[in-house]
């Protein structure tokens, strides 16, 4: 009888403990389905692992011990379906965002977020207009389309000593927006554009594109989009004899490409630039995230993972700081957030864009990537 009393003591115990317990929720949004799954499986890998950081080390905000969840959403990287989940997220009450995954997601959530007053820091959303919107509520931890073009347009007409360039783009806020970045940084560096072509994130037919683009005789073919539509576009270039060199962003800055291409890229063919990057002191820090990443899910990051861990962690250390994980309280320390992440310093400048935000260069040799430079 006594064993039993004292049994149902501890767990009575145990119950008030985990009664007490604040649960803190924050949302990861990114296109789990579509032709650009894989990027948001990425991302989502990433912002758990941060979850699961912060759980195993025991957290207190205000306090109390919490426990964070993640609640993980798909919006297919479609518009309509990424508003459609915002509103969900905001009914939901959810403390905090992170996503979405592309600039044409993230641009329209991130209106139903700022309504709510909820926060929102996107790991790969580039286009400038995110944060140009004048929302306190948005935030990024990677660089902008106008970093990137203008890295991208340095490199294309200094190291690959390309002249004459043929611009392509999907269309897509992001696509189209980095290609005009691009544009603008190469004819400033006396480079020229000698075809301007459009194409659409769904497309899989290019011959016409690319006959169009073969007849100028570019040394560089620039594209703005995603690598399930550059992938293709590659194989198609091979198959009419183009051997022409192809640089674009971080849409296609994975080893995704090369397989997407049917193994037709020829080492160095491609040159791509992602959004952020370390070196020095702080690889060793990237290095260990990789691995363990890849001992959790049994396979390599893709890109952006790293950056999702830390705008996860950066959200919940603006929540510790500022005693609380309601939103209007941990906002404005959010704002002012210095974090030391993996992918290196995480602070925000007046607009919410990460403060000295960096560029990594990345070619491919084997169909794995292999990094040229870190730059600003």
């Amino acid at each position: 009888m006594n064993k039993k009393i004292i049994m149902a003591a501890v767990l009575s115990t145990l119950a008030g403990v985990a009664s007490s317990q604040e649960v803190v929720r924050i949302a990861h949004v990114a296109g789990l389905t579509g032709p650009v799954a894989y990027f948001g499986k990425d991302t989502e890998n990433g912002a758990r692992m941060a979850i699961e950081a912060l759980n195993a080390k025991g957290v207190t905000i205000g306090g109390k011990k919490v426990t964070f969840q993640l609640v993980a959403e798909d919006d297919a990287a479609d518009p309509k379906q990424a508003t459609s989940v915002a509103q969900k997220l905001v009914d939901a009450k959810v403390n905090g965002v992170i996503g979405h995954q592309t600039s044409g997601t993230t641009i329209p959530a991130s209106k139903i977020y700022n309504t709510a007053g909820i926060p929102q820091i996107s790991h790969s959303s580039t286009s400038p207009k995110y944060t140009q919107q004048g929302y306190n509520t948005a935030f990024r931890v990677i660089a902008n389309d106008v970093q990137l073009g203008q890295a991208l347009g340095r490199y294309a007409t200094g190291p690959m000593k390309a002249k004459r360039v043929a611009v392509v783009d999907d269309r897509t806020a992001y696509g189209q927006g980095l290609a005009t970045e691009f544009s603008r940084s190469l004819q400033k560096a006396g480079g020229s554009v000698v075809a301007r072509e459009f194409t659409n994130d769904k497309a899989t037919d290019f011959s016409a594109i690319v006959t169009r683009i073969r007849a100028t005789k570019p040394d560089l073919v620039f594209f703005g989009g995603m690598n399930a539509t550059a992938g293709p576009m590659l194989r198609q270039m091979k198959q009419l004899g183009m051997n022409v060199r192809v640089m674009g962003g971080d849409g296609i800055c994975s080893d995704e490409i090369f397989k997407l291409s049917g193994g037709t890229m020829t080492d160095g063919q491609v040159v791509c630039a992602e959004a952020g990057g370390v070196q020095g002191d702080a690889k060793a820090g990237m290095d260990k995230f990789r691995a363990d990443y890849k001992k959790r899910f049994g396979i390599d990051v893709q890109i952006n993972a790293p950056y999702a861990y830390d705008a996860t962690m950066a959200m919940a250390e603006a929540m510790v700081k500022a005693g609380s994980s309601a939103p209007a309280k941990y906002l404005p320390v959010l704002a002012k957030i210095q974090y030391k992440g993996v992918t290196g310093p995480i602070a925000f400048d007046q607009r919410g864009d990460i403060r000295d935000g960096t560029i990594t260069l990345y070619t491919f040799k084997g169909g794995k990537r292999s990094m040229i430079a870190v730059t600003k």
